[in-house]
């Protein structure tokens, strides 16, 4: 079998081939640390904005602890051609009003599930990139991605 050779790349396409990877992938692996064990999940993010990632979270969850004690997080998006970004960057409780309110706005499951915007229960988190990273499937390098657009 011969080794597949991935397509030549375009530095200046790079923002927008992750871009595209992360509207894609619904459902991004979220790393974080549990002491000295990583953990890995999957998520939903609530919102996107850039590489901005919003995700829900309840206070319950064992993952709520893993961020108070280490916001340094990681997402991993995949595409179904196998591209994949990885978003490094700090976890934020988001503690914005409007912001909070947008988001609930535009996710039913969150009202669905959870009655009220002010449910104790619920954290949001903001994930603000520190570095973003693209490869093409097969590539096996990754692409640094500018932050600014």
């Amino acid at each position: 079998m011969s080794k597949p050779l991935p397509q030549p790349l375009d530095p200046l396409q790079v923002r927008d081939l992750a871009a595209a990877v992360v509207q894609a992938d619904r459902f991004p692996q979220l790393a974080t640390i549990d002491g000295d064990q990583p953990r890995l999940r999957p998520v939903s993010p609530v919102k996107t904005d850039g590489f901005t990632i919003y995700v829900a979270n309840l206070r319950v969850y064992h993952k709520t602890a893993e961020i108070a004690a280490n916001p340094k997080v990681e997402l991993c998006y995949m595409d179904d051609g196998h591209n994949q970004v990885r978003i490094t960057g700090i976890a934020e409780v988001v503690t914005d009003r409007a912001v909070l309110q947008d988001i609930w706005d535009a996710n039913p499951l969150l009202r669905q599930y959870l009655g009220s915007l002010d449910n104790p229960q619920l954290i949001v988190y903001r994930i603000l990139p520190s570095r973003v990273r693209y490869m093409q499937e097969w590539a096996l390098e990754y692409h640094e991605v500018p932050l600014e657009g």
